[in-house]
């Protein structure tokens, strides 16, 4: 168990398993988990529904509302979102300077594929193309790790253990 919990961001595009690999990872650590997904206001899921990606000024309001929740997670949390872009994640780590961002990350195929097998998920499989068309991977600058998601979740959430504690001082 890590004692000095950072906020965790685990991002990647839709359908790599941020949320479960989240919720397991925030179990393991006896931490809050909070879905991204959760923040986004109603035009945002209405507009994804339809097969409409999101642009900028859809996405300002949701990075601030789930920045200020991890923020408000002193003894740390974990929170699946996206965070595409390196603007993304600066905007986020403006509200959490101690941000630790998880990149998951598999093949497109490996992804559609476990995109496929989710129900019941506003984000239509037809937007995956512009998930990673937009993604910006983590730069050697930022705080975090790649982690390779054709594994058992149990797998990626050990990897993703072992970086957490890597950073620690």
């Amino acid at each position: 168990m890590v004692v000095d919990v950072p906020g965790i961001v685990v991002m990647g595009v839709s359908g790599c398993g941020k949320s479960t690999v989240g919720a397991a990872l925030a179990r393991r650590l006896g931490v809050p988990f909070a879905d991204a997904d959760d923040f986004h206001p109603p035009a945002n899921i209405a507009k994804m529904a339809s097969g409409r990606p999101l642009d900028d000024p859809d996405r300002l309001p949701w990075l601030e509302a789930v920045g200020r929740w991890s923020a408000g997670q002193p003894g740390g949390a974990v929170v699946a979102c996206s965070a595409l872009r390196r603007g993304y994640r600066d905007r986020l780590r403006r509200h959490r300077g101690d941000l630790v961002f998880l990149h998951l990350t598999g093949e497109p195929e490996v992804i559609a594929r476990r995109q496929a097998g989710r129900t019941g998920h506003f984000m239509p499989s037809s937007l995956l193309r512009s998930q990673f068309d937009t993604l910006e991977p983590l730069q050697p600058d930022e705080p975090g790790a790649t982690v390779d998601v054709d594994r058992s979740v149990d797998a990626i959430v050990d990897d993703c253990l072992d970086h957490v504690r890597s950073r620690r001082p």
